[in-house]
């Protein structure tokens, strides 16, 4: 499966806990519902991403708001040296498929 390729911003959850997320542009959203299995716990999809030289397995999770966020763990922006209020090229591959 070839992933989806898609720039975004990396910001900070204004909740009790420190987590980034980038939010997927709505049409790379669109691709992953079509692409996903029958929906998970909570409307989960468990994914494979490229940020830089660095790849990891999560999920992104759809919000109202934002539509699908995804996390991106501390480990992964200190080895790409990138922080909140950075654009990053992604590259998302999803897991669960239909």
């Amino acid at each position: 499966m070839e992933p989806l390729i898609f720039d975004a911003d990396l910001w900070l959850w204004d909740g009790e806990a420190a987590w980034v997320f980038l939010t997927v542009p709505g049409d790379v959203g669109e691709e992953i519902r079509m692409l996903a299995g029958p929906p998970r716990g909570f409307g989960s999809v468990r994914v494979e991403v490229n940020v830089g030289a660095t790849s990891w397995r999560t999920s992104v999770f759809p919000d109202k708001e934002h539509g699908f966020l995804l996390p991106v763990k501390k480990a992964v922006r200190r080895a790409e040296g990138i922080d909140v209020g950075d654009r990053v090229e992604v590259a998302l591959t999803v897991v669960d498929s239909a």
